[in-house]
C-alpha cells in the first residue's frame, strides 16, 4: 500500500477540493496522511473545538489528520503575514522530529506558496517523490494582493518559487496559462515536469429539481474575498434599478474577509432589497441552494493574474447544469464562450454586467434551460473525476 503524505496549510473541515482528493485516494487503496494547520479560514479564527492543544490528530473518512501550530488569518493584514509565515516555521521543527515514514509527497498549494518549504524538505530528507499542485501563482499573487511590486520584495520571492520548484518531481496548474506562469520560474530543461490537471466538482455536485420562486434570482457561492471582486453586484444592481426592473434579485452563499466591503457597497448604492446573505454552509447544501436560482454567478477583482485563473466554483456551478453569468475575461471566459453556457462581460465593467444580467432574464426558459445542459455536458467531458484521477494515479504508482 503505497503511502501518500498530503501537506497542506489548509484541510478539513475547511472546505477545498484536497480534502475529497485524500478521501479519494483512500478509496483507491492509498494511506493518506495529511499535515495541515489548525482550520480556521475563511473567517479568520479558530473553529470550535480546535486550538494549538485540542483535536491535533483525528482520522477523517480513513485519512490521518495531523495539525501543527499556525496563527490564525485574523482580520487584519499583520494577521495574514503572520498566518502565513506560522506554518512553515512550525513545518520546520515538525520536519526535524517527525516518524511519519511516506512513500511520496503531494502539495496542494493555495496562498501561502511558502507552505510547500515543509513538503520539499520532507521528500529531500527522505529521497521520496514530491509532487505539486498550484492554485495560486506566486509573486503573482502577492502582488496583487499587497500592490507592491518593489524587486526589494519581489525578487526574494521568485528566489523561493524557484527553490520550490526545482524541489517538486512534477508540477500541475489548474489552467494553461497557470502551467505557462509557472514555467517562467522552471529551468528549461525540466519544463516538461509542468502540465496542466484542471479541478474537478465533487460527486455531490449534481443538478437538482428547480425550486419554484419569484423573479430572476442570480446566486454567487464560494468565498467572499478581495479577489472575487463581488463589489460590482451592488453597482450593476444600481444600474438595473435605474431602469425600473424590479424582478431581479441576487443571493449570497458564503462568508469572508470582504463580506464587510460589499455589504457597505449595497448601503452606498442603496439596493438592499435586491439582496439576501444565506452566510457560510455546507458543500453539500449548495446544490439545492443553486436550485432556487436562475443563473450562477463569478467574478474577479480587475487583476491581470485572474483571466489565467479557472475558479473551482465554475467547475461546480457547471455539475450542477447553472447557466451562468460573469464578470471575467481570459480561461473563465474562454470556458463559457466554449460551453455556450452563459453570458461573460469585462471585469469591472458594471455597465455590461448589468447589460448581461437583463439579457439573461429575458431569455425564454428552454434558452436558459439549454444553458444549464450545455454546462453540464462540458464538465462531464472536460472535469471528470474518475478520468482526472485515472491520470493522477499515473503518477503516483
Amino acid at each position: 500500500m503505497k503511502h501518500i503524505l498530503i501537506i497542506c496549510q489548509y484541510f478539513y473541515p475547511e472546505q477545498f477540493r484536497i480534502n475529497d482528493m485524500a478521501f479519494e485516494w483512500v478509496k483507491r487503496g492509498y494511506k493518506v496522511t495529511v499535515v495541515t494547520g489548525i482550520p480556521n479560514y475563511p473567517e479568520g479564527k479558530f473553529y470550535p473545538g480546535y486550538s494549538w492543544f485540542k483535536n491535533t490528530k483525528e482520522t477523517v473518512n480513513g485519512v490521518e489528520i495531523h495539525r501543527i501550530p499556525l496563527i490564525a488569518r485574523g482580520s487584519s493584514k499583520l494577521g495574514l503575514i503572520a498566518n502565513y509565515f506560522s506554518f512553515p516555521f512550525f513545518g520546520f521543527w515538525w520536519n526535524l522530529f517527525t516518524k511519519i515514514k511516506a512513500d511520496e509527497v503531494f502539495m496542494f498549494e493555495t496562498s501561502p506558496m511558502n507552505q510547500c518549504k515543509v513538503g520539499v524538505r520532507y521528500a529531500k530528507k527522505h529521497n521520496v517523490p514530491c509532487y505539486l499542485y498550484v492554485q495560486d501563482l506566486w509573486p503573482e499573487n502577492v502582488e496583487m494582493i499587497t500592490g507592491i511590486h518593489s524587486p526589494l520584495i519581489v525578487k526574494p520571492i521568485e528566489r523561493m518559487v524557484r527553490k520550490i520548484y526545482k524541489g517538486c518531481t512534477h508540477i500541475w496548474g489548474t489552467s494553461p496559462s497557470f502551467v505557462q506562469g509557472i514555467r517562467k520560474y522552471v529551468d528549461p530543461s525540466e519544463e516538461d515536469k509542468v502540465s496542466f490537471w484542471p479541478q474537478y466538482a465533487e460527486e455531490f455536485y449534481q443538478p437538482a429539481p428547480k425550486k419554484e420562486h419569484e423573479g430572476f434570482n442570480v446566486i454567487f457561492t464560494g468565498n467572499i474575498g478581495q479577489a472575487q471582486g463581488l463589489e460590482i453586484l451592488p453597482l450593476a444592481a444600481k444600474k438595473i434599478r435605474d431602469q425600473r426592473i424590479k424582478n431581479i434579485r441576487f443571493t449570497i452563499v458564503g462568508d469572508g474577509r470582504a463580506r464587510k466591503i460589499l455589504e457597505n457597497a449595497i448601503t452606498q448604492n442603496g439596493v438592499w432589497d435586491m439582496f439576501e446573505f444565506v452566510g457560510r454552509v455546507q458543500p453539500q447544501e449548495i446544490p439545492n441552494l443553486l436550485a432556487t436560482g436562475d443563473a450562477a454567478f463569478i467574478s474577479f477583482a480587475d487583476d491581470e493574474l485572474f483571466a489565467k485563473t479557472i475558479p473551482a466554483k465554475l467547475q461546480s456551478y457547471m455539475a450542477c447544469a447553472m447557466p451562468i453569468i460573469a464578470s471575467a475575461r481570459g480561461e473563465t471566459a474562454r470556458i463559457i464562450k466554449e460551453a455556450d453556457c452563459g453570458i461573460c462581460s469585462d471585469i469591472g465593467d458594471a455597465e455590461e454586467l448589468a447589460v448581461s444580467i437583463i439579457a439573461m432574464s429575458h431569455m425564454p426558459k428552454e434558452r436558459l434551460e439549454q444553458l444549464g445542459t450545455n454546462a453540464h455536458m462540458y464538465n462531464l467531458e472536460h472535469f471528470n473525476k474518475k478520468k482526472l484521477m485515472d491520470e493522477m494515479d499515473r503518477y503516483l504508482k
